[in-house]
């Protein structure tokens, strides 16, 4: 927000935990069990706006009205001198009465003079706006201010003790409006002298005080033009009114069109003046009385420094339509004027560019025609690039624009990819990740801060959290990732924000710019760990090689009880990890890791709202016991068998506890059959499931089966079944209805067949009359079935994205045959049990 204080400084007040929007939603990577399409990583669209009319509309098509005014009055006045000179002058000067000669001789100077400075006012104009940047007021407005300035400027070159002295009480008003820190700022930001005059405030002639400063020259010539205008009217009107032209108008044969042509004359310069007169008035109409400017500088939403920018932009208008044709300045809008101020070489154009552009990608109502335009102006994207690099510090608030406008064009895909395909545009985004408090002051101190522009650690938090909002929405793009990956520095900058201070995460009542910083920096790394291919693995090895990527992830673990919505994004980070051995076994050696998954796992009386992070700290488990014997052993020696057994009753729990405990089943090794055995307890459990339930239960339960079952003999699995109360034969009824309503894989689960003939393969194997069972419910046939439509789908225990990693080291059509074997070899034996 800016902020104009009466001295006209502007000052920029920026609360950080506002950047984030309410309704924000965090993109969660889907769970690595089942292929996922990459239709949801991309950006969405935004619903379409019904157009709206450009409000400068209103200024373009008064320069235009005004044009056509002063070339008619400037058509008028050259008609007028070359009748004078032509005729008058040259045919009649000898008998032209001496007043006549020196009426038309005004006539033609003042015409002269007014043309003259009409041709100059505007360059004059454009250079009075760089000092009433933050005036607000409209240009006639400011000629009125301008000419009182004009005459104490004369006062103070006669009374130099006077001027002193307003200056002295000047000075003193000033200082009791503005505080000490404020006043230092300002002189660190103080721009020192440069080669070239960027400033309104050039002497004109030397030792002439502010008379003749360049913002009092448009003044001068806009009375100069007001009073030759009145001038000629009064002129023409008397000679007119008397018809007093002496001897060109006595009747003599060689004079008898003298009087005419004087006549003809007087009307021309008072048809002249007049136009004039009616371009002034129209002006002041619109201008003072109307309040155009304020009107269209309140429709854009420029605020008070605004003002400057839009009477800018008229000038820039109505120049084009004197300058050219009437018309050229109807081509021209705010963000194209915005663009060109930009991709000057003045400091003042900068910050007024860039105000225009952020106001107008930022708005509502403009947002998308902007950015369109600017997304389609590689020079302007460039530019914008460019200006996130300077290091100024009196150039923060042109950088922060930038930086949000580029945030603004990120989120559209196709802006993002031109943004990230500009050489060097990952560096200059990490250049804002760079940090400026000193080595003395914290990060907690810093960030409980409210940033004010005038404040030394201004931009500090502001710049890191918009820099990683930038390079959230690049990531959804999937090779913008691998640019970030080898921007050299940039990952572990994004990582080094993942640190969070303890206290912070345990007291929720404070939401500190850091807290934003480390949630945006979890959003970017989950991002780029979840990408997929050949760039998601090698982004996986470096973000897990960094030595401090699971650490701080530990911590948020283990303190963020009141911040769930940090625990989840770095659990799912973890999980993303996991698809590489090594970063699995990095996770598994970091102490405490497990065990604090575990705990959120476990823990009760969490919010329905935050429910979420039990589920996903299942999933990363699940995923840490995936083919790790290690991390199976450290899961075991923490003695959560029984809660695990206890989480298969629990709907939120039970499917990734189910995962958990297969895992722990399949990759523990001999060694811990006796840590297991205690899983057949949930033998009821399981059947019950997998009777009853559908889809991913169903598919996890049939599993959990497959491998809990082994710890069975098998009297004593059928001294179960008859304890449970439940027939083998419904078990079988079951499976084989599942083959049967599958006929294809199916990509919500993917290991549902592959599951079922493992089961029924155990259930065949030692016991006979389970084989008759499967052959009377026509299991050959839905085999065969199997063989005609297996897929790569079915190959792979895990995914990342559509590719599948970790290929099961049975194949199906193995499964299938040896269950084919089972059921031929055994059919005609005798049915023992």
């Amino acid at each position: 927000m800016v902020k104009s204080s009466t001295e006209g400084q502007s000052s920029i007040h920026l609360d950080i935990p506002q950047l984030q929007k309410k309704n924000e939603t965090v993109i969660s990577p889907a769970t690595m069990f089942e292929p996922q399409t990459s239709a949801g990583r991309g950006n969405s669209a935004s619903p379409a706006l019904p157009a709206v009319s450009a409000p400068e509309k209103k200024l373009t098509l008064f320069a235009l009205r005004l044009a056509i005014l002063e070339k008619a009055a400037t058509g008028l006045g050259t008609l007028g001198f070359m009748w004078a000179t032509v005729v008058l002058l040259g045919g009649f000067a000898d008998t032209l009465a001496k007043t006549d000669f020196w009426f038309i001789t005004i006539i033609l100077l003042i015409e002269g003079a007014r043309i003259f400075s009409r041709s100059h006012e505007l360059e004059w104009q454009h250079q009075s706006t760089w000092s009433i940047a933050d005036a607000g007021i409209s240009s006639f407005r400011v000629v009125r201010s301008s000419s009182r300035a004009l005459v104490e400027s004369v006062k103070d070159m006669l009374s130099p003790v006077s001027s002193a002295t307003r200056k002295q009480s000047q000075q003193s008003r000033e200082i009791s409006k503005t505080t000490d820190a404020t006043n230092i700022r300002e002189q660190k930001l103080r721009r020192k002298p440069t080669r070239i005059w960027t400033s309104s405030e050039v002497p004109i002639v030397p030792y002439a005080g502010r008379v003749f400063f360049s913002r009092n020259v448009s003044t001068i010539l806009y009375w100069l033009q007001l009073l030759s205008a009145i001038a000629c009217v009064v002129l023409s009107l008397m000679k007119l009114i008397k018809h007093d032209f002496g001897d060109v108008a006595k009747r003599d044969t060689d004079k008898r069109n003298g009087k005419a042509a004087l006549y003809i004359f007087y009307g021309l310069a008072l048809a002249e003046a007049l136009v004039v007169l009616t371009e002034k008035f129209y002006w002041e109409w619109k201008v003072v009385m109307c309040n155009l400017l304020e009107v269209v500088n309140k429709e854009c939403d420029l605020g008070a420094s605004g003002m400057n920018s839009t009477r800018r932009f008229f000038y820039d208008s109505y120049s084009r339509c004197i300058n050219g044709s009437i018309f050229d300045g109807l081509g021209m809008d705010m963000v194209t004027f915005a663009m060109d101020l930009l991709s000057s070489n003045s400091p003042h154009e900068h910050l007024m560019g860039a105000r225009i552009l952020h106001q107008f990608s930022t708005k509502e109502w403009f947002s998308d025609d902007t950015l369109q335009k600017i997304g389609t102006t590689l020079p302007v994207i460039e530019r914008l690039v460019e200006i996130l690099n300077w290091k100024d510090p009196r150039d923060e608030e042109i950088r922060l624009s930038a930086a949000e406008i580029v945030y603004k064009l990120a989120t559209k895909k196709q802006n993002s990819l031109r943004v990230a395909g500009i050489p060097g545009a990952m560096e200059s985004i990490s250049s804002l990740l760079k940090t400026n408090r000193s080595p003395s002051s914290t990060a907690d101190e810093i960030g409980e801060k409210k940033i004010v522009f005038d404040h030394e650690d201004y931009g500090h938090w502001t710049f890191i959290n918009v820099g990683l909002h930038i390079l959230k929405k690049l990531a959804h793009d999937h090779d913008n990732c691998g640019k970030i990956g080898n921007t050299r520095g940039l990952l572990s900058k994004i990582i080094d924000f993942t640190h969070a201070d303890e206290r912070i995460l345990k007291d929720s009542t404070i939401t500190t710019s850091q807290v934003l910083t480390v949630k945006r920096s979890l959003q970017v790394i989950m991002m780029l760990a979840s990408t997929t291919g050949t760039t998601g693995k090698n982004l996986r090895r470096e973000i897990s090689e960094i030595v401090f990527t699971i650490s701080n992830i530990r911590e948020i673990l283990r303190y963020g009880e009141k911040r769930p919505e940090l625990q989840n994004l770095g659990i799912e980070i973890l999980t993303s990890l996991a698809q590489d051995g090594n970063a699995t076994e990095l996770i598994g050696g970091t102490g405490g890791v497990l065990k604090e998954l575990l705990k959120i796992f476990f823990q009760e009386g969490v919010p329905e709202n935050h429910s979420d992070v039990r589920i996903v700290a299942g999933e990363a488990l699940a995923m840490l016991a995936f083919e790790s014997k290690s991390n199976c052993h450290r899961i075991l020696k923490l003695n959560v068998v029984e809660r695990l057994l206890e989480a298969l009753e629990i709907p939120l729990l039970h499917v990734n506890a189910g995962r958990i405990l297969r895992n722990l089943c399949t990759y523990s090794g001999p060694e811990s059959f006796n840590q297991l055995k205690g899983v057949t307890a949930a033998a009821p459990t399981v059947l019950g499931a997998i009777l009853s339930g559908e889809g991913k239960l169903q598919e996890v339960m049939v599993g959990l089966a497959v491998h809990a079952f082994k710890f069975m003999t098998t009297e004593e699995s059928t001294a179960f079944f008859e304890r449970a109360g439940f027939r083998e034969s419904e078990l079988a009824c079951v499976l084989v209805e599942i083959l049967r309503s599958h006929r294809n894989p199916n990509i919500k689960v993917p290991r549902m067949r592959r599951f079922a003939i493992e089961l029924a393969i155990w259930m065949m194997r030692d016991k006979l009359k389970n084989v008759q069972i499967f052959r009377d419910l026509g299991m050959e046939e839905e085999l065969e079935g199997v063989m005609d439509t297996t897929s790569e789908l079915e190959s792979f225990n895990i995914f990342s994205g559509t590719i599948g990693l970790s290929r099961h080291s049975t194949t199906i059509h193995s499964l299938v045959e040896t269950a084919l074997m089972l059921l031929k070899n055994r059919f005609d034996q005798p049915i023992g049990y």
